[in-house]
Protein backbone atom coordinates (compact mmCIF):
# COMPACT_ATOMS: atom_id res chain seq x y z
CA UNK A 1 0.00 0.00 0.00
CA UNK A 2 2.02 3.04 -1.54
CA UNK A 3 1.15 6.72 -0.44
CA UNK A 4 1.94 9.26 -2.76
CA UNK A 5 2.98 12.88 -1.36
CA UNK A 6 -0.55 14.01 -2.48
CA UNK A 7 -2.52 11.52 -0.84
CA UNK A 8 -0.25 11.86 2.38
CA UNK A 9 -0.60 15.68 2.73
CA UNK A 10 -4.26 15.21 1.95
CA UNK A 11 -4.72 12.66 5.12
CA UNK A 12 -2.69 15.02 7.38
CA UNK A 13 -4.32 18.37 6.44
CA UNK A 14 -7.95 16.49 6.28
CA UNK A 15 -7.88 13.73 8.93
CA UNK A 16 -10.31 15.49 11.31
CA UNK A 17 -13.19 15.84 8.47
CA UNK A 18 -16.15 14.04 7.79
CA UNK A 19 -15.32 11.43 5.75
CA UNK A 20 -18.34 11.61 3.38
CA UNK A 21 -18.37 14.99 2.86
CA UNK A 22 -14.74 14.39 1.24
CA UNK A 23 -15.54 11.85 -1.21
CA UNK A 24 -17.74 14.39 -2.78
CA UNK A 25 -14.96 16.63 -3.48
CA UNK A 26 -12.20 13.61 -4.84
CA UNK A 27 -12.79 15.61 -8.33
CA UNK A 28 -11.23 18.30 -7.11
CA UNK A 29 -8.28 16.65 -6.11
CA UNK A 30 -7.29 14.43 -9.26
CA UNK A 31 -3.58 13.41 -8.27
CA UNK A 32 -4.78 11.76 -4.37
CA UNK A 33 -5.40 8.10 -4.40
CA UNK A 34 -9.08 9.21 -2.36
CA UNK A 35 -10.12 5.64 -1.59
CA UNK A 36 -7.29 5.34 0.58
CA UNK A 37 -6.69 8.34 1.83
CA UNK A 38 -10.74 8.00 2.97
CA UNK A 39 -9.61 4.50 4.09
CA UNK A 40 -7.01 6.09 6.32
CA UNK A 41 -8.85 8.80 7.40
CA UNK A 42 -11.49 7.49 8.71
CA UNK A 43 -9.04 4.97 10.34
CA UNK A 44 -7.62 7.76 11.94
CA UNK A 45 -10.55 9.17 13.01
CA UNK A 46 -11.45 5.31 14.90
CA UNK A 47 -8.06 4.98 16.08
CA UNK A 48 -7.77 8.17 18.32
CA UNK A 49 -10.72 6.40 20.37
CA UNK A 50 -9.91 2.74 19.92
CA UNK A 51 -6.28 2.55 19.87
CA UNK A 52 -4.44 5.92 20.99
CA UNK A 53 -1.52 4.42 20.82
CA UNK A 54 -0.91 3.40 17.16
CA UNK A 55 -3.05 6.63 16.70
CA UNK A 56 0.03 8.48 18.15
CA UNK A 57 2.71 6.82 16.07
CA UNK A 58 2.98 8.17 12.65
CA UNK A 59 3.44 6.16 9.35
CA UNK A 60 0.75 3.08 10.39
CA UNK A 61 -1.72 2.19 7.98
CA UNK A 62 -4.95 1.19 8.40
CA UNK A 63 -7.59 -1.38 6.52
CA UNK A 64 -11.01 -1.11 5.30
CA UNK A 65 -13.79 -0.67 7.58
CA UNK A 66 -14.71 -4.17 8.31
CA UNK A 67 -11.42 -5.04 10.13
CA UNK A 68 -11.20 -1.85 11.91
CA UNK A 69 -14.59 -2.36 13.15
CA UNK A 70 -14.27 -6.00 14.29
CA UNK A 71 -10.12 -5.19 15.80
CA UNK A 72 -9.71 -5.19 19.44
CA UNK A 73 -9.36 -2.00 21.19
CA UNK A 74 -5.75 -0.99 22.65
CA UNK A 75 -7.90 -1.31 26.32
CA UNK A 76 -8.91 -4.81 25.96
CA UNK A 77 -5.57 -5.83 24.14
CA UNK A 78 -3.42 -4.64 26.95
CA UNK A 79 -5.78 -6.80 29.20
CA UNK A 80 -5.01 -9.59 27.17
CA UNK A 81 -1.27 -9.27 27.19
CA UNK A 82 -1.43 -9.43 31.29
CA UNK A 83 -3.25 -12.99 31.05
CA UNK A 84 -0.10 -14.85 29.15
CA UNK A 85 3.28 -15.17 28.94
CA UNK A 86 6.09 -17.24 27.64
CA UNK A 87 9.03 -17.26 24.89
CA UNK A 88 6.88 -18.67 21.84
CA UNK A 89 3.09 -17.19 20.75
CA UNK A 90 0.88 -17.74 17.39
CA UNK A 91 -1.93 -16.19 16.78
CA UNK A 92 -3.68 -17.79 14.68
CA UNK A 93 -6.77 -15.43 13.38
CA UNK A 94 -4.25 -12.12 13.02
CA UNK A 95 -6.43 -9.69 11.44
CA UNK A 96 -5.16 -6.17 11.74
CA UNK A 97 -2.77 -7.13 13.88
CA UNK A 98 -3.85 -5.56 17.19
CA UNK A 99 -3.87 -8.01 19.34
CA UNK A 100 -1.00 -9.48 18.61
CA UNK A 101 1.07 -6.41 18.58
CA UNK A 102 0.28 -6.06 22.47
CA UNK A 103 0.28 -9.68 23.31
CA UNK A 104 4.16 -10.00 21.81
CA UNK A 105 5.09 -7.71 24.40
CA UNK A 106 5.10 -10.79 26.77
CA UNK A 107 6.93 -12.93 24.20
CA UNK A 108 10.05 -13.26 22.71
CA UNK A 109 9.25 -14.76 19.47
CA UNK A 110 6.05 -14.23 17.72
CA UNK A 111 3.80 -15.46 14.95
CA UNK A 112 0.89 -13.68 13.21
CA UNK A 113 -1.16 -15.93 10.91
CA UNK A 114 -3.86 -14.80 8.54
CA UNK A 115 -4.96 -15.52 5.20
CA UNK A 116 -5.84 -12.60 4.18
CA UNK A 117 -3.35 -10.73 2.27
CA UNK A 118 -3.87 -7.06 2.27
CA UNK A 119 -4.01 -7.75 6.10
CA UNK A 120 -0.73 -9.46 6.24
CA UNK A 121 1.12 -6.27 4.29
CA UNK A 122 -0.47 -4.16 6.42
CA UNK A 123 0.56 -5.82 9.85
CA UNK A 124 3.84 -6.09 8.36
CA UNK A 125 4.43 -2.50 7.62
CA UNK A 126 2.78 -2.01 11.08
CA UNK A 127 5.04 -4.09 12.89
CA UNK A 128 7.91 -2.85 11.67
CA UNK A 129 6.84 1.00 12.48
CA UNK A 130 6.23 0.05 15.92
CA UNK A 131 9.62 -2.07 15.98
CA UNK A 132 8.03 -5.26 16.78
CA UNK A 133 10.82 -7.03 15.07
CA UNK A 134 10.30 -9.73 16.87
CA UNK A 135 6.96 -11.04 14.99
CA UNK A 136 6.64 -13.19 11.66
CA UNK A 137 4.17 -12.92 9.70
CA UNK A 138 2.66 -15.95 7.69
CA UNK A 139 0.10 -15.03 4.94
CA UNK A 140 -1.82 -18.80 5.32
CA UNK A 141 -4.84 -20.42 6.33
CA UNK A 142 -4.88 -20.52 10.63
CA UNK A 143 -6.41 -23.91 10.72
CA UNK A 144 -4.02 -25.23 8.47
CA UNK A 145 -1.06 -23.38 9.57
CA UNK A 146 -2.00 -25.04 13.07
CA UNK A 147 -1.95 -28.37 11.77
CA UNK A 148 1.87 -28.52 10.87
CA UNK A 149 3.16 -25.94 13.12
CA UNK A 150 5.89 -26.82 15.83
CA UNK A 151 4.47 -26.55 19.23
CA UNK A 152 4.80 -22.88 21.19
CA UNK A 153 4.09 -21.66 24.78
CA UNK A 154 0.81 -19.97 23.91
CA UNK A 155 -1.77 -19.79 20.79
CA UNK A 156 -4.73 -17.14 20.41
CA UNK A 157 -7.41 -17.38 18.03
CA UNK A 158 -10.38 -15.02 17.46
CA UNK A 159 -13.11 -17.04 15.36
CA UNK A 160 -14.43 -14.40 12.79
CA UNK A 161 -18.24 -13.87 13.68
CA UNK A 162 -19.18 -13.36 10.06
CA UNK A 163 -21.41 -15.79 8.16
CA UNK A 164 -20.72 -16.41 4.15
CA UNK A 165 -23.26 -13.31 3.22
CA UNK A 166 -21.37 -11.11 5.91
CA UNK A 167 -24.11 -11.46 8.72
CA UNK A 168 -22.90 -11.75 12.94
CA UNK A 169 -22.51 -15.09 14.44
CA UNK A 170 -22.98 -15.74 17.74
CA UNK A 171 -22.66 -19.80 18.76
CA UNK A 172 -19.36 -21.12 18.87
CA UNK A 173 -19.99 -23.70 15.73
CA UNK A 174 -20.96 -20.71 13.66
CA UNK A 175 -17.91 -19.24 13.57
CA UNK A 176 -14.65 -19.71 11.55
CA UNK A 177 -13.01 -21.79 12.07
CA UNK A 178 -15.27 -23.90 14.62
CA UNK A 179 -12.75 -23.98 18.02
CA UNK A 180 -15.13 -26.71 19.27
CA UNK A 181 -13.82 -29.27 17.02
CA UNK A 182 -10.30 -27.71 17.05
CA UNK A 183 -9.44 -28.11 21.43
CA UNK A 184 -7.48 -31.46 20.98
CA UNK A 185 -5.22 -29.99 18.68
CA UNK A 186 -5.31 -26.81 19.66
CA UNK A 187 -3.64 -28.45 23.27
CA UNK A 188 -1.45 -30.57 21.54
CA UNK A 189 0.12 -27.47 20.12
CA UNK A 190 0.17 -25.37 23.06
CA UNK A 191 -0.26 -25.68 26.82
CA UNK A 192 -2.14 -22.58 26.84
CA UNK A 193 -4.84 -21.35 24.39
CA UNK A 194 -6.71 -17.96 24.51
CA UNK A 195 -9.63 -17.90 22.52
CA UNK A 196 -11.75 -14.63 22.05
CA UNK A 197 -15.39 -15.36 21.61
CA UNK A 198 -18.53 -12.62 21.18
CA UNK A 199 -19.73 -11.15 24.35
CA UNK A 200 -23.15 -12.25 23.34
CA UNK A 201 -22.42 -15.89 24.02
CA UNK A 202 -24.13 -18.20 26.40
CA UNK A 203 -21.86 -18.55 29.07
CA UNK A 204 -23.30 -22.09 29.73
CA UNK A 205 -23.55 -22.95 26.15
CA UNK A 206 -19.69 -22.04 26.19
CA UNK A 207 -18.05 -23.57 29.47
CA UNK A 208 -20.57 -26.51 27.73
CA UNK A 209 -18.98 -26.54 24.59
CA UNK A 210 -15.32 -25.89 25.78
CA UNK A 211 -14.69 -28.67 28.61
CA UNK A 212 -11.34 -27.85 28.47
CA UNK A 213 -12.05 -24.52 29.90
CA UNK A 214 -9.26 -23.35 32.84
CA UNK A 215 -10.47 -19.82 33.36
CA UNK A 216 -13.13 -17.29 31.86
CA UNK A 217 -12.97 -13.68 31.31
CA UNK A 218 -15.43 -11.27 30.53
CA UNK A 219 -14.39 -8.40 29.72
CA UNK A 220 -16.20 -4.85 29.48
CA UNK A 221 -14.36 -1.40 28.81
CA UNK A 222 -16.82 1.30 29.89
CA UNK A 223 -19.18 -0.72 31.04
CA UNK A 224 -20.20 -2.40 27.71
CA UNK A 225 -19.25 -6.30 27.18
CA UNK A 226 -16.84 -6.55 24.40
CA UNK A 227 -15.17 -9.51 24.95
CA UNK A 228 -15.57 -12.98 25.93
CA UNK A 229 -12.06 -14.86 26.86
CA UNK A 230 -11.66 -18.29 27.58
CA UNK A 231 -8.12 -20.14 28.52
CA UNK A 232 -8.25 -23.75 27.60
CA UNK A 233 -5.75 -26.29 29.49
CA UNK A 234 -5.13 -29.83 29.32
CA UNK A 235 -5.77 -29.69 32.97
CA UNK A 236 -9.18 -27.12 33.33
CA UNK A 237 -9.38 -26.47 37.25
CA UNK A 238 -12.53 -28.63 38.85
CA UNK A 239 -14.59 -25.38 39.38
CA UNK A 240 -13.96 -22.76 36.51
CA UNK A 241 -12.71 -18.84 37.85
CA UNK A 242 -14.80 -16.57 36.03
CA UNK A 243 -13.39 -12.99 36.06
CA UNK A 244 -15.73 -10.04 35.40
CA UNK A 245 -13.51 -6.93 34.24
CA UNK A 246 -14.56 -3.71 33.31
CA UNK A 247 -12.14 -1.53 32.09
CA UNK A 248 -11.54 2.54 32.17
CA UNK A 249 -8.92 4.99 31.52
CA UNK A 250 -8.56 5.02 35.21
CA UNK A 251 -9.51 1.96 36.85
CA UNK A 252 -9.74 -1.65 36.63
CA UNK A 253 -13.36 -3.69 38.39
CA UNK A 254 -12.40 -7.14 38.88
CA UNK A 255 -14.52 -9.55 40.26
CA UNK A 256 -14.30 -13.63 40.36
CA UNK A 257 -16.64 -16.39 41.24
CA UNK A 258 -17.33 -19.53 40.13
CA UNK A 259 -21.08 -21.24 39.25
CA UNK A 260 -20.85 -23.78 41.84
CA UNK A 261 -20.55 -20.41 44.52
CA UNK A 262 -23.38 -18.87 42.63
CA UNK A 263 -25.70 -21.72 42.88
CA UNK A 264 -24.83 -21.67 47.11
CA UNK A 265 -24.06 -18.41 47.49
CA UNK A 266 -26.97 -16.58 50.67
CA UNK A 267 -28.46 -13.61 49.05
CA UNK A 268 -30.88 -11.56 51.21
CA UNK A 269 -33.71 -9.91 49.51
CA UNK A 270 -35.73 -6.75 50.70
CA UNK A 271 -39.32 -4.90 50.42
CA UNK A 272 -37.83 -1.59 51.15
CA UNK A 273 -34.54 0.44 50.35
CA UNK A 274 -32.07 2.03 52.26
CA UNK A 275 -29.12 4.96 51.87
CA UNK A 276 -27.90 3.06 48.73
CA UNK A 277 -28.22 1.50 45.33
CA UNK A 278 -25.98 -0.14 43.42
CA UNK A 279 -25.72 -1.52 40.04
CA UNK A 280 -23.03 -4.54 39.17
CA UNK A 281 -20.74 -3.90 36.21
CA UNK A 282 -21.70 -5.38 32.48
CA UNK A 283 -19.35 -8.20 33.08
CA UNK A 284 -20.98 -9.35 36.39
CA UNK A 285 -25.15 -9.01 34.64
CA UNK A 286 -23.54 -11.33 31.42
CA UNK A 287 -21.96 -13.20 34.11
CA UNK A 288 -24.72 -14.14 36.10
CA UNK A 289 -23.25 -13.68 38.97
CA UNK A 290 -26.12 -12.36 41.14
CA UNK A 291 -26.25 -13.84 44.00
CA UNK A 292 -22.47 -13.98 44.79
CA UNK A 293 -22.14 -10.20 44.43
CA UNK A 294 -25.03 -9.80 47.37
CA UNK A 295 -23.03 -12.21 49.38
CA UNK A 296 -19.67 -10.79 48.89
CA UNK A 297 -20.35 -7.50 49.54
CA UNK A 298 -23.12 -7.82 52.05
CA UNK A 299 -25.97 -6.12 50.17
CA UNK A 300 -29.46 -6.78 49.73
CA UNK A 301 -31.03 -7.53 46.40
CA UNK A 302 -34.65 -5.71 45.68
CA UNK A 303 -35.67 -8.90 43.72
CA UNK A 304 -34.81 -11.77 42.46
CA UNK A 305 -35.11 -10.86 38.82
CA UNK A 306 -34.41 -7.00 38.99
CA UNK A 307 -30.48 -7.18 39.31
CA UNK A 308 -30.63 -3.93 41.72
CA UNK A 309 -29.04 -4.09 45.32
CA UNK A 310 -29.59 -1.41 48.12
CA UNK A 311 -27.31 -1.11 51.61
CA UNK A 312 -27.42 1.32 54.58
CA UNK A 313 -23.79 2.42 54.32
CA UNK A 314 -21.98 3.31 51.28
CA UNK A 315 -20.06 0.18 49.45
CA UNK A 316 -16.87 2.21 48.31
CA UNK A 317 -15.41 -0.42 46.19
CA UNK A 318 -18.02 -1.75 44.59
CA UNK A 319 -17.85 -3.12 41.03
CA UNK A 320 -20.49 -1.33 39.59
CA UNK A 321 -22.05 1.87 39.81
CA UNK A 322 -23.32 3.48 42.74
CA UNK A 323 -26.01 6.09 43.62
CA UNK A 324 -27.37 7.90 46.56
CA UNK A 325 -30.82 7.37 46.83
CA UNK A 326 -32.91 10.49 47.36
CA UNK A 327 -36.74 9.78 46.81
CA UNK A 328 -38.66 6.68 46.36
CA UNK A 329 -42.22 6.69 45.01
CA UNK A 330 -45.09 4.31 43.78
CA UNK A 331 -46.47 4.37 39.75
CA UNK A 332 -49.39 6.87 41.23
CA UNK A 333 -49.89 9.30 39.00
CA UNK A 334 -49.90 11.85 41.74
CA UNK A 335 -47.20 10.67 43.42
CA UNK A 336 -45.15 10.73 40.48
CA UNK A 337 -45.98 13.82 39.79
CA UNK A 338 -45.18 15.25 43.17
CA UNK A 339 -41.77 13.54 43.02
CA UNK A 340 -40.63 14.40 40.02
CA UNK A 341 -42.65 18.33 40.80
CA UNK A 342 -39.73 20.80 38.65
CA UNK A 343 -37.64 18.47 37.00
CA UNK A 344 -36.92 18.48 33.82
CA UNK A 345 -34.66 16.15 32.79
CA UNK A 346 -33.32 13.08 34.17
CA UNK A 347 -31.39 9.42 32.94
CA UNK A 348 -34.17 6.74 32.86
CA UNK A 349 -33.34 3.09 33.77
CA UNK A 350 -36.18 0.05 33.66
CA UNK A 351 -35.28 -3.17 35.63
CA UNK A 352 -37.40 -5.69 35.95
CA UNK A 353 -40.72 -3.27 35.18
CA UNK A 354 -43.28 -3.90 32.61
CA UNK A 355 -43.03 -0.46 31.04
CA UNK A 356 -40.08 0.67 28.59
CA UNK A 357 -37.90 4.09 29.24
CA UNK A 358 -39.77 5.36 25.81
CA UNK A 359 -43.24 4.77 27.58
CA UNK A 360 -41.86 6.01 31.12
CA UNK A 361 -40.26 9.10 29.13
CA UNK A 362 -43.85 9.94 28.04
CA UNK A 363 -45.70 8.84 30.84
CA UNK A 364 -43.17 11.50 32.95
CA UNK A 365 -42.25 14.21 30.39
CA UNK A 366 -38.94 14.46 31.39
CA UNK A 367 -36.01 14.23 28.69
CA UNK A 368 -33.13 12.36 28.83
CA UNK A 369 -29.72 13.78 30.61
CA UNK A 370 -28.51 15.72 33.46
CA UNK A 371 -27.59 14.43 37.15
CA UNK A 372 -30.04 12.84 38.24
CA UNK A 373 -30.93 8.89 37.91
CA UNK A 374 -34.44 7.26 38.03
CA UNK A 375 -34.75 3.67 38.00
CA UNK A 376 -38.11 1.96 37.81
CA UNK A 377 -37.96 -1.70 39.18
CA UNK A 378 -39.84 -4.01 41.05
CA UNK A 379 -38.90 -4.65 44.91
CA UNK A 380 -38.99 -8.65 46.50
CA UNK A 381 -42.84 -8.12 47.78
CA UNK A 382 -43.08 -7.50 43.90
CA UNK A 383 -44.30 -3.57 44.61
CA UNK A 384 -43.27 -1.37 41.18
CA UNK A 385 -41.80 1.83 42.09
CA UNK A 386 -39.84 4.54 41.20
CA UNK A 387 -36.20 5.45 42.69
CA UNK A 388 -34.73 8.88 42.66
CA UNK A 389 -31.10 9.37 43.20
CA UNK A 390 -27.77 10.79 42.37
CA UNK A 391 -24.52 8.84 40.99
CA UNK A 392 -23.24 8.14 44.85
Amino acid sequence: MELNNETRQFIQEHQHEDVRSLALQAARFPLVNMPLALTQIWGLQIAAEKIPTWYATEGILYPKHLSMEQCSSEMTARYKASLIQGNTLADLTGGFGIDCAFLSSRFEQVTYVEQQEELCRLAAHNFQTLKLHHIKVENCDGVEYLHQMVPVDCLFIDPARRDRQGGKTIAIADCTPDVTELQKVLLSKSQTVMVKLSPMLDLSLALRDMPSTKEVHIVSANNECKELLLILSEKPNQQTPIYCINLTNETKQSFCFTREQEQEAACTYTDTLENYLYEPNASILKAGAFKSISYIYKIKKLHPNSHLYTSDKLIADFPGRIFRITDTCSFNKNEIKKSLEGIKKANISVRNFPASVAELRKRTKLVDGGELYLFATTLNNEKKILIKCLKG
